[in-house]
């Protein structure tokens, strides 16, 4: 069920515009207008879950699925077999800054750690 107040969810139902790289039923890929890195894609699930805390265990499916868009996006970006990061901020100690779950793919470049 989508939030009407949710950026993300405004995204997938078309009302805001994005970059696309992948889309299927249930995924959405698109590239972060803030990139941290020369490759930067949000992977988000077209139906509203806020962070990885609502995954239940039905939820399975849906997250095979996100990754296995992860996997086609760092493909199609070039990173796949040099190396890239995903990450996935969970609440606002976390630095999540969009209630909506989503994954970063990043690369392009050398990733440090710790990230910050």
């Amino acid at each position: 069920m989508a939030d009407e107040r949710c950026l993300f969810c405004d995204i997938v139902a078309g009302r805001l515009p994005a970059t696309l790289v992948h889309e299927d039923d249930e995924v959405l890929a698109f590239r972060d207008i803030a990139p941290r890195a020369p490759v930067h894609v949000l992977v988000i699930p077209r139906r509203h879950l806020v962070s990885v805390m609502d995954f239940g265990e039905d939820d399975a499916p849906l997250l095979s699925r996100m990754f296995a868009a992860i996997r086609e996006v760092a493909r199609r970006e070039g990173v796949a077999d040099t190396g890239f990061r995903v990450v996935s901020n969970a609440g606002r100690n976390g630095g999540q800054t969009v209630g909506h779950l989503h994954f970063h793919v990043l690369g392009g470049r050398f990733m440090t750690w710790p990230p910050g």
